[in-house]
């Protein structure tokens, strides 16, 4: 049976590889708020753990893994899995703990516990009453006949 040759479908496979970032080919990622903690789930499978490194500069974080390529001549018949290095940013805003961030790789999830930082959480204010000053019984505050008295 003879394959027919679409020249505008090999054209779009080639751009789509050439254009597509292959940070977020090899790095997809999930981010989410649940209560008071911002997640983010990468995921990383055929990592090396101890090839990970999280780095925040700024207010920027930056994941980088390490993906190796597999050893030795073979002839490739399909190859979709990323090799090499990865990496991923994302800007962090002014609400959230930089100095509290967790992290954690489990089969092949690499999971940041980033929580909010406490004065971005909403608070409420009391409002404090009282009865005003104690005065003397038969004494008026602030009545012309007070003021009259002292002139």
């Amino acid at each position: 049976m003879a394959q027919r040759n679409d020249p505008f479908r090999e054209m779009e496979r080639l751009l789509g590889t050439a254009f597509r970032s292959p940070s977020a080919a090899g790095m997809p990622l999930d981010l989410y708020r649940t209560g008071e903690t911002f997640v983010v789930k990468v995921d990383l499978p055929g990592v090396d753990p101890a090839s990970i490194d999280i780095d925040i500069e700024e207010r920027t974080l930056t994941i980088r893994a390490d993906r190796p390529a597999d050893e030795g001549e073979v002839q490739w018949l399909a190859h979709e899995r990323p090799s090499g290095t990865f990496a991923r940013q994302l800007t962090l805003g002014y609400g959230v703990a930089l100095d509290r961030i967790e992290a954690d790789y489990t089969d092949g999830v690499l999971t940041l516990t980033i929580p909010v930082a406490e004065e971005a959480k909403p608070r409420k204010i009391a409002v404090q009453h009282g009865t005003g000053r104690q005065l003397k019984e038969g004494t008026v505050e602030g009545s012309v006949a007070d003021e009259d008295a002292e002139s």
